[in-house]
């Protein structure tokens, strides 16, 4: 009986691992993956080569940065002239607020700015972050409205640019939130009162738009009240994106508490929580969790939307730039770099917003991995 000698085969090398980080590996992954992203990404370019020159051209190798009105009328068509920025900036970020009391709208906006990246941190998530709050606002009011501590009195309806813009959007989503969440519980409620009230309220909301809402709010809604009775337009208009913000807001958090198993409320029940105690302990934060992305894109949405109030006479970011140009006709005819300059202004916030929003759903797809 012969024995078969077994022999050694080497195994062929295989070819190492393709990168998975850094530029090229980004760039065949996201731009070059396929024949239709090719093709995509070479078109791309090639509108960017024909068209970028031109750009750059315009904005920055004949741009008139001098606040020389002469000159960017001669430069009309040719360069961009961002002199009309250098000239109506006051005008545009502070609106009609008194020129040598614009201190104090830098002042309270700064501290606005700072207090809401500070909420944004997860260090100052503490118990005192409220009171920080309230501090907070109390000086923007104070600096705003003036009236104490030897400060100028300055009426709400001379308030207005950026400051404007910051106090409304935080103050709406502030409030905005909370109704949300108690009005998207109302809908899912078991009694038949509280279910049809919210109901109705979110569908009256829902359906008109919000010009409707602040033209009602500052026009019809002093109507009904008593006579010699008056509340400030600027409150009128705060409750009126409130109320708007709200009821969409309400739709966005109801849909994630449907989203929700039932075996989570089983499971509340089983430990004997109550209704409240099991919604705030383990419903909410699992709904809310959910929906981050719709809530912030509502959150986006309310800061756009402040613009609106232009038509109640509250000259905000978008209102304080067309009452720079229109009351001057030297600098009338270049609004296109004026709102370049305030897009540029809502791109900043809105896109540190959505960079936020994604911060949070990391942490949450961490939380969920553990």
């Amino acid at each position: 009986m012969s024995s078969v000698v077994p022999t050694f085969e080497p195994i062929a090398p295989r070819p190492s691992p393709k990168r998975t980080n850094g530029l090229l590996p980004w760039l065949r992954t996201n731009l070059f993956g396929s024949p239709g992203n090719m093709v995509s990404t070479l078109l791309v370019l090639a509108l960017a080569v024909w068209w970028l020159p031109g750009l750059v051209q315009w904005a920055v190798t004949a741009a008139i940065v001098a606040p020389d009105a002469d000159k960017c009328q001669a430069a009309r068509g040719v360069g961009a002239c961002w002199g009309v920025i250098t000239e109506k900036w006051r005008l545009i970020i502070f609106g009609r607020y008194p020129f040598d009391e614009q201190w104090r709208p830098e002042v309270a906006t700064l501290a606005m700015v700072a207090l809401l990246v500070a909420s944004c941190v997860r260090t100052f998530w503490k118990p005192w972050l409220v009171l920080l709050w309230i501090a907070v606002l109390a000086l923007f009011f104070t600096l705003m409205g003036g009236g104490v501590l030897g400060l100028e009195e300055v009426d709400t309806d001379r308030w207005g640019g950026l400051p404007l813009t910051i106090m409304l959007a935080t103050l709406s989503i502030v409030l905005a939130f909370p109704l949300s969440i108690l009005v998207a519980l109302g809908r899912r409620s078991h009694l038949p009162a509280i279910s049809t009230l919210c109901t109705i309220y979110v569908e009256l909301i829902r359906g008109v738009p919000l010009i409707s809402v602040l033209f009602m709010a500052s026009f019809m809604f002093p109507l009904f009240m008593p006579p010699g009775t008056s509340i400030d337009v600027l409150v009128r208009v705060l409750v009126g994106i409130t109320l708007f913000a709200a009821a969409y807001m309400a739709e966005i958090v109801r849909g994630g508490l449907q989203s929700i198993p039932k075996g989570q409320y089983e499971a509340a029940d089983s430990l004997g929580l109550t209704y409240w105690q099991a919604h705030r302990k383990i419903i909410l934060p699992q709904a809310l969790a959910t929906v981050v992305p719709g809530i912030m894109n509502n959150f986006i949405s309310i800061f756009k939307d402040t613009s609106l109030v232009t038509i109640v006479s509250l000259y905000e970011l978008t209102g304080a730039m067309g009452l720079a140009l229109n009351s001057d006709a030297n600098w009338r005819p270049f609004k296109i770099e004026a709102y370049l300059f305030i897009a540029a202004v809502y791109f900043i916030f809105c896109f540190a917003m959505s960079r936020y929003s994604l911060w949070i759903e990391k942490q949450l797809s961490r939380s969920r991995n553990r």
